[in-house]
Protein backbone atom coordinates (compact mmCIF):
# COMPACT_ATOMS: atom_id res chain seq x y z
CA UNK A 1 0.00 0.00 0.00
CA UNK A 2 1.66 3.49 -0.65
CA UNK A 3 1.95 5.99 1.82
CA UNK A 4 -1.03 7.98 0.18
CA UNK A 5 -3.24 5.40 -0.17
CA UNK A 6 -4.63 4.25 3.14
CA UNK A 7 -7.47 3.89 5.81
CA UNK A 8 -7.41 5.83 8.91
CA UNK A 9 -9.57 4.30 11.40
CA UNK A 10 -11.78 6.34 13.22
CA UNK A 11 -14.71 6.82 15.73
CA UNK A 12 -15.39 10.36 14.94
CA UNK A 13 -16.25 10.62 11.25
CA UNK A 14 -16.46 14.55 12.50
CA UNK A 15 -12.82 14.71 12.07
CA UNK A 16 -12.63 16.62 14.54
CA UNK A 17 -8.89 17.50 15.21
CA UNK A 18 -8.07 16.55 12.02
CA UNK A 19 -8.31 20.19 10.29
CA UNK A 20 -6.99 18.88 7.17
CA UNK A 21 -8.99 16.12 6.85
CA UNK A 22 -11.93 17.90 7.70
CA UNK A 23 -11.12 20.26 4.98
CA UNK A 24 -10.61 17.68 2.56
CA UNK A 25 -14.22 16.04 2.89
CA UNK A 26 -16.06 19.38 2.79
CA UNK A 27 -14.06 20.05 -0.21
CA UNK A 28 -15.09 16.59 -1.74
CA UNK A 29 -18.98 17.31 -0.43
CA UNK A 30 -19.34 19.40 -3.93
CA UNK A 31 -18.77 16.46 -5.99
CA UNK A 32 -20.95 14.57 -4.55
CA UNK A 33 -24.49 13.53 -5.67
CA UNK A 34 -26.02 12.69 -2.32
CA UNK A 35 -26.43 13.74 0.99
CA UNK A 36 -25.57 10.58 2.71
CA UNK A 37 -21.71 11.43 1.65
CA UNK A 38 -21.44 14.22 3.45
CA UNK A 39 -19.91 14.81 6.82
CA UNK A 40 -22.70 15.87 8.83
CA UNK A 41 -24.26 12.20 8.24
CA UNK A 42 -21.46 10.59 9.03
CA UNK A 43 -20.71 12.37 12.20
CA UNK A 44 -24.42 11.12 12.78
CA UNK A 45 -23.94 7.97 12.70
CA UNK A 46 -21.14 7.42 14.41
CA UNK A 47 -22.95 9.56 17.77
CA UNK A 48 -25.92 7.32 17.10
CA UNK A 49 -26.73 4.03 15.11
CA UNK A 50 -22.99 3.04 15.28
CA UNK A 51 -22.14 4.58 18.82
CA UNK A 52 -18.57 1.87 19.58
CA UNK A 53 -18.20 0.59 16.07
CA UNK A 54 -15.22 1.80 14.62
CA UNK A 55 -15.44 3.36 11.19
CA UNK A 56 -12.64 3.53 8.30
CA UNK A 57 -11.83 6.32 6.15
CA UNK A 58 -10.36 4.99 3.10
CA UNK A 59 -8.71 7.59 2.06
CA UNK A 60 -6.71 8.34 -1.51
CA UNK A 61 -4.04 11.26 -1.23
CA UNK A 62 -3.20 12.49 2.48
CA UNK A 63 -4.47 15.15 4.79
CA UNK A 64 -6.47 18.44 3.07
CA UNK A 65 -5.33 17.16 -0.48
CA UNK A 66 -7.53 13.91 -0.70
CA UNK A 67 -8.84 13.15 -3.60
CA UNK A 68 -11.00 10.44 -2.56
CA UNK A 69 -12.55 9.11 0.71
CA UNK A 70 -15.17 6.00 1.40
CA UNK A 71 -16.14 5.67 5.01
CA UNK A 72 -16.69 1.96 5.75
CA UNK A 73 -17.70 -0.21 8.83
CA UNK A 74 -17.58 -3.84 9.76
CA UNK A 75 -18.83 -5.99 12.57
CA UNK A 76 -16.90 -7.60 15.13
CA UNK A 77 -15.33 -10.82 13.87
CA UNK A 78 -12.09 -11.94 10.77
CA UNK A 79 -15.22 -12.73 8.46
CA UNK A 80 -17.32 -9.86 8.71
CA UNK A 81 -17.36 -7.72 5.62
CA UNK A 82 -16.45 -4.27 4.96
CA UNK A 83 -20.29 -2.31 4.17
CA UNK A 84 -21.26 1.18 3.79
CA UNK A 85 -21.52 3.35 7.04
CA UNK A 86 -25.28 3.87 6.85
CA UNK A 87 -26.48 1.52 4.94
CA UNK A 88 -28.35 -0.89 7.20
CA UNK A 89 -29.26 1.61 9.40
CA UNK A 90 -31.20 3.79 7.50
CA UNK A 91 -31.48 2.11 3.92
CA UNK A 92 -30.59 4.97 1.42
CA UNK A 93 -27.97 5.29 -0.86
CA UNK A 94 -24.20 5.64 -0.65
CA UNK A 95 -21.41 6.15 -2.36
CA UNK A 96 -17.41 7.23 -2.20
CA UNK A 97 -16.78 10.89 -2.65
CA UNK A 98 -14.10 11.08 -6.00
CA UNK A 99 -12.61 14.09 -6.94
CA UNK A 100 -11.94 12.26 -10.46
CA UNK A 101 -12.62 8.96 -12.07
CA UNK A 102 -8.87 8.38 -11.43
CA UNK A 103 -9.22 8.70 -7.87
CA UNK A 104 -12.12 5.82 -8.47
CA UNK A 105 -9.39 3.97 -9.97
CA UNK A 106 -7.09 4.24 -6.74
CA UNK A 107 -9.75 4.10 -4.36
CA UNK A 108 -10.67 0.85 -6.03
CA UNK A 109 -7.21 -0.94 -6.28
CA UNK A 110 -6.95 0.30 -2.30
CA UNK A 111 -10.32 -2.15 -1.55
CA UNK A 112 -9.32 -4.77 -3.86
CA UNK A 113 -6.11 -5.35 -1.84
CA UNK A 114 -8.54 -5.76 1.40
CA UNK A 115 -8.87 -9.04 2.86
CA UNK A 116 -12.43 -8.55 4.09
CA UNK A 117 -15.23 -9.00 1.63
CA UNK A 118 -17.02 -5.41 0.64
CA UNK A 119 -20.52 -5.20 0.80
CA UNK A 120 -21.77 -1.79 -1.53
CA UNK A 121 -25.38 -2.70 -1.09
CA UNK A 122 -27.01 0.38 -2.82
CA UNK A 123 -24.49 2.85 -5.04
CA UNK A 124 -25.88 4.80 -7.72
CA UNK A 125 -25.31 2.98 -10.93
CA UNK A 126 -23.63 5.23 -12.67
CA UNK A 127 -20.88 6.12 -10.18
CA UNK A 128 -16.83 5.54 -11.27
CA UNK A 129 -16.44 3.38 -8.25
CA UNK A 130 -18.72 0.88 -10.15
CA UNK A 131 -16.56 -0.33 -13.11
CA UNK A 132 -13.31 1.00 -11.11
CA UNK A 133 -13.68 -1.51 -8.58
CA UNK A 134 -14.96 -4.76 -11.29
CA UNK A 135 -11.61 -4.08 -12.96
CA UNK A 136 -9.63 -3.63 -9.54
CA UNK A 137 -10.72 -6.90 -8.37
CA UNK A 138 -9.42 -8.95 -11.41
CA UNK A 139 -7.04 -11.61 -10.51
CA UNK A 140 -7.89 -10.63 -6.64
CA UNK A 141 -11.26 -12.31 -6.41
CA UNK A 142 -14.56 -12.02 -7.59
CA UNK A 143 -16.95 -8.75 -7.68
CA UNK A 144 -20.34 -9.34 -8.75
CA UNK A 145 -22.68 -6.22 -9.81
CA UNK A 146 -26.66 -6.40 -9.65
CA UNK A 147 -29.35 -3.89 -9.44
CA UNK A 148 -30.53 -2.49 -6.10
CA UNK A 149 -33.23 -0.64 -5.56
CA UNK A 150 -33.74 2.58 -7.44
CA UNK A 151 -34.52 6.14 -6.04
CA UNK A 152 -37.53 8.04 -7.23
CA UNK A 153 -36.79 11.29 -8.71
CA UNK A 154 -38.44 14.61 -10.27
CA UNK A 155 -36.33 16.38 -12.86
CA UNK A 156 -37.19 20.31 -11.95
CA UNK A 157 -37.61 23.11 -14.38
CA UNK A 158 -39.22 26.54 -14.27
CA UNK A 159 -42.96 25.06 -15.16
CA UNK A 160 -42.57 23.30 -11.77
CA UNK A 161 -43.49 26.26 -10.09
CA UNK A 162 -46.79 25.73 -11.12
CA UNK A 163 -46.47 21.81 -10.12
CA UNK A 164 -50.41 21.07 -10.67
CA UNK A 165 -50.22 22.38 -14.28
CA UNK A 166 -47.72 19.05 -15.22
CA UNK A 167 -50.21 16.70 -14.31
CA UNK A 168 -53.13 15.95 -16.64
CA UNK A 169 -56.69 17.22 -15.90
CA UNK A 170 -57.92 14.02 -14.31
CA UNK A 171 -54.89 14.38 -11.34
CA UNK A 172 -55.30 18.36 -11.16
CA UNK A 173 -59.47 17.35 -10.57
CA UNK A 174 -58.10 15.05 -7.98
CA UNK A 175 -56.39 18.03 -6.37
CA UNK A 176 -58.60 20.64 -6.55
CA UNK A 177 -61.03 18.62 -4.77
CA UNK A 178 -58.84 17.66 -2.09
CA UNK A 179 -58.22 21.05 -1.37
CA UNK A 180 -62.16 21.78 -1.17
CA UNK A 181 -62.34 19.20 1.30
CA UNK A 182 -59.27 20.79 3.04
CA UNK A 183 -61.16 24.13 3.22
CA UNK A 184 -64.31 22.77 4.78
CA UNK A 185 -61.84 21.46 7.68
CA UNK A 186 -60.73 25.04 8.62
CA UNK A 187 -58.23 27.86 7.25
CA UNK A 188 -55.47 25.97 5.19
CA UNK A 189 -51.98 27.24 5.41
CA UNK A 190 -48.70 25.39 4.44
CA UNK A 191 -44.98 26.30 6.18
CA UNK A 192 -41.66 25.68 4.14
CA UNK A 193 -38.36 26.62 4.95
CA UNK A 194 -35.19 26.11 7.40
CA UNK A 195 -35.96 27.10 11.12
CA UNK A 196 -33.62 29.37 12.82
CA UNK A 197 -31.17 26.96 14.86
CA UNK A 198 -32.59 27.96 18.33
CA UNK A 199 -36.34 26.59 17.00
CA UNK A 200 -35.13 23.37 15.48
CA UNK A 201 -36.24 21.11 18.39
CA UNK A 202 -39.52 22.48 18.79
CA UNK A 203 -39.95 21.85 14.59
CA UNK A 204 -38.29 18.90 14.36
CA UNK A 205 -40.56 16.80 17.23
CA UNK A 206 -43.77 18.53 15.64
CA UNK A 207 -42.71 16.50 12.66
CA UNK A 208 -41.91 13.98 14.55
CA UNK A 209 -45.67 14.35 16.04
CA UNK A 210 -47.42 14.38 12.41
CA UNK A 211 -45.47 11.11 11.33
CA UNK A 212 -46.38 8.88 14.41
CA UNK A 213 -50.16 9.95 14.05
CA UNK A 214 -50.33 8.29 10.71
CA UNK A 215 -49.97 4.61 9.39
CA UNK A 216 -46.07 4.23 10.38
CA UNK A 217 -47.56 3.75 14.08
CA UNK A 218 -48.74 0.39 13.34
CA UNK A 219 -46.02 -0.35 10.96
CA UNK A 220 -43.10 0.38 12.67
CA UNK A 221 -41.36 3.01 10.61
CA UNK A 222 -41.85 6.04 12.40
CA UNK A 223 -39.08 7.90 13.94
CA UNK A 224 -40.27 8.16 16.98
CA UNK A 225 -40.37 4.14 17.02
CA UNK A 226 -36.85 3.61 17.43
CA UNK A 227 -34.76 5.57 20.21
CA UNK A 228 -31.78 5.05 17.55
CA UNK A 229 -33.38 6.69 14.30
CA UNK A 230 -34.70 9.76 16.65
CA UNK A 231 -31.29 10.44 18.11
CA UNK A 232 -29.48 10.23 14.29
CA UNK A 233 -32.16 11.86 12.92
CA UNK A 234 -31.70 14.74 15.34
CA UNK A 235 -28.43 14.89 15.57
CA UNK A 236 -28.26 15.14 11.37
CA UNK A 237 -31.27 17.80 10.84
CA UNK A 238 -29.84 19.81 13.19
CA UNK A 239 -26.35 20.08 11.51
CA UNK A 240 -28.45 20.69 8.68
CA UNK A 241 -30.48 23.15 10.08
CA UNK A 242 -27.28 25.01 11.61
CA UNK A 243 -25.89 25.10 7.49
CA UNK A 244 -29.15 26.34 6.68
CA UNK A 245 -29.39 23.53 4.54
CA UNK A 246 -32.78 21.55 6.12
CA UNK A 247 -36.43 22.22 4.94
CA UNK A 248 -39.02 21.34 7.26
CA UNK A 249 -42.59 21.80 5.49
CA UNK A 250 -45.72 21.29 7.14
CA UNK A 251 -49.56 21.70 5.48
CA UNK A 252 -51.83 22.88 8.60
CA UNK A 253 -55.75 23.61 9.12
CA UNK A 254 -56.36 26.07 11.63
CA UNK A 255 -52.87 26.09 12.66
CA UNK A 256 -52.76 22.52 13.62
CA UNK A 257 -50.24 20.73 11.83
CA UNK A 258 -51.77 17.45 9.52
CA UNK A 259 -48.64 16.86 6.98
CA UNK A 260 -45.03 16.82 7.00
CA UNK A 261 -41.80 16.58 4.83
CA UNK A 262 -37.93 16.63 6.38
CA UNK A 263 -35.58 17.50 3.64
CA UNK A 264 -32.08 18.22 2.44
CA UNK A 265 -31.10 20.59 -0.22
CA UNK A 266 -27.74 19.59 -1.00
CA UNK A 267 -25.64 20.33 -3.96
CA UNK A 268 -28.80 22.04 -6.25
CA UNK A 269 -31.36 18.68 -5.22
CA UNK A 270 -33.96 18.54 -2.81
CA UNK A 271 -34.00 15.03 -0.90
CA UNK A 272 -36.80 14.28 1.11
CA UNK A 273 -35.97 11.69 4.18
CA UNK A 274 -39.14 11.66 5.36
CA UNK A 275 -43.16 12.13 5.18
CA UNK A 276 -46.25 11.62 7.14
CA UNK A 277 -49.65 13.12 7.88
CA UNK A 278 -52.24 12.62 10.68
CA UNK A 279 -54.92 9.76 9.41
CA UNK A 280 -57.74 11.86 11.21
CA UNK A 281 -57.22 14.14 7.65
CA UNK A 282 -56.84 10.95 4.95
CA UNK A 283 -60.30 12.33 3.25
CA UNK A 284 -58.58 15.81 2.45
CA UNK A 285 -55.13 13.84 1.29
CA UNK A 286 -53.01 16.27 3.27
CA UNK A 287 -49.62 14.70 2.04
CA UNK A 288 -50.34 15.06 -1.70
CA UNK A 289 -51.19 18.68 -0.91
CA UNK A 290 -48.03 19.21 0.28
CA UNK A 291 -46.55 17.44 -2.18
CA UNK A 292 -47.60 19.67 -4.40
CA UNK A 293 -46.59 22.87 -2.13
CA UNK A 294 -43.35 21.73 -2.05
CA UNK A 295 -42.42 21.19 -5.31
CA UNK A 296 -43.71 24.30 -6.16
CA UNK A 297 -40.99 25.78 -3.35
CA UNK A 298 -38.22 23.98 -5.09
CA UNK A 299 -38.92 24.79 -8.65
CA UNK A 300 -39.01 28.36 -7.49
CA UNK A 301 -35.84 27.63 -5.87
CA UNK A 302 -34.30 26.85 -8.53
CA UNK A 303 -33.15 23.08 -7.60
CA UNK A 304 -32.84 20.72 -10.47
CA UNK A 305 -34.37 17.75 -8.98
CA UNK A 306 -36.76 16.51 -6.17
CA UNK A 307 -35.51 13.16 -5.03
CA UNK A 308 -37.67 11.09 -2.91
CA UNK A 309 -35.30 8.77 -1.80
CA UNK A 310 -36.37 5.39 0.04
CA UNK A 311 -37.45 2.84 -3.53
CA UNK A 312 -39.11 3.26 -6.44
CA UNK A 313 -42.55 2.53 -5.30
CA UNK A 314 -46.05 1.57 -7.78
CA UNK A 315 -47.98 4.37 -5.70
CA UNK A 316 -45.12 6.79 -6.31
CA UNK A 317 -45.12 5.89 -10.02
CA UNK A 318 -48.51 5.96 -10.36
CA UNK A 319 -49.28 10.18 -8.11
CA UNK A 320 -45.82 11.35 -8.44
CA UNK A 321 -42.61 9.66 -10.92
CA UNK A 322 -41.72 6.98 -13.01
CA UNK A 323 -38.46 8.37 -13.33
CA UNK A 324 -35.70 7.04 -10.95
CA UNK A 325 -31.85 7.18 -10.36
CA UNK A 326 -30.99 3.15 -10.81
CA UNK A 327 -28.30 1.90 -8.07
CA UNK A 328 -26.81 -1.22 -8.01
CA UNK A 329 -25.28 -3.42 -5.33
CA UNK A 330 -21.20 -4.46 -5.19
CA UNK A 331 -20.23 -7.19 -3.47
CA UNK A 332 -16.65 -8.26 -3.86
CA UNK A 333 -14.82 -11.86 -2.73
CA UNK A 334 -11.25 -11.97 -2.10
CA UNK A 335 -8.80 -14.79 -2.22
CA UNK A 336 -8.89 -14.95 1.48
CA UNK A 337 -10.95 -17.46 4.31
CA UNK A 338 -13.53 -14.36 4.91
CA UNK A 339 -13.78 -14.03 1.04
CA UNK A 340 -14.57 -17.71 0.98
CA UNK A 341 -16.58 -17.82 3.50
CA UNK A 342 -18.98 -14.39 2.39
CA UNK A 343 -19.26 -15.67 -1.10
CA UNK A 344 -20.86 -19.47 0.48
CA UNK A 345 -23.05 -17.87 2.32
CA UNK A 346 -24.57 -15.85 -0.44
CA UNK A 347 -24.93 -18.62 -2.42
CA UNK A 348 -26.46 -20.23 -0.16
CA UNK A 349 -28.79 -17.35 0.54
CA UNK A 350 -29.52 -16.93 -3.16
CA UNK A 351 -30.29 -20.59 -3.32
CA UNK A 352 -32.94 -20.85 -0.81
CA UNK A 353 -34.15 -17.68 -2.70
CA UNK A 354 -34.44 -19.66 -6.09
CA UNK A 355 -36.15 -22.71 -3.95
CA UNK A 356 -39.73 -23.09 -4.67
CA UNK A 357 -42.18 -24.42 -2.11
CA UNK A 358 -43.43 -27.96 -3.38
CA UNK A 359 -40.81 -28.40 -5.99
CA UNK A 360 -38.71 -31.10 -5.91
Amino acid sequence: MRASDRAIVSCDPAVAGNPALEQAWRRLEAEALLPTQSQAFHAALAATFLAGTPIALFLVGGGADAEALLPLCHAPGLLARWRLAGAREVFEPGDALLASAGAADRLARQLARESRPIALDRVPAASPLVPALRAAMRGRGLCLVRPAAPCPTIALDPAWSDPESRFNAGRRSDFRRARRKADELGEVSFDYGCPAPADFDARFDEAVAVEISGWKRAAGTAIASDPAKLAFFRAYLRSECEKGALRIAFMRIDGKPVAMQLAVAFNGRLWLYKIGFDEAYRKCSPGTLLMLHCLGEAARAGLEAFELLGNAEPWIAELWTDQAMPCVSLRTYPLSLAGFAALGGDGLAWLGHRIVPGRA
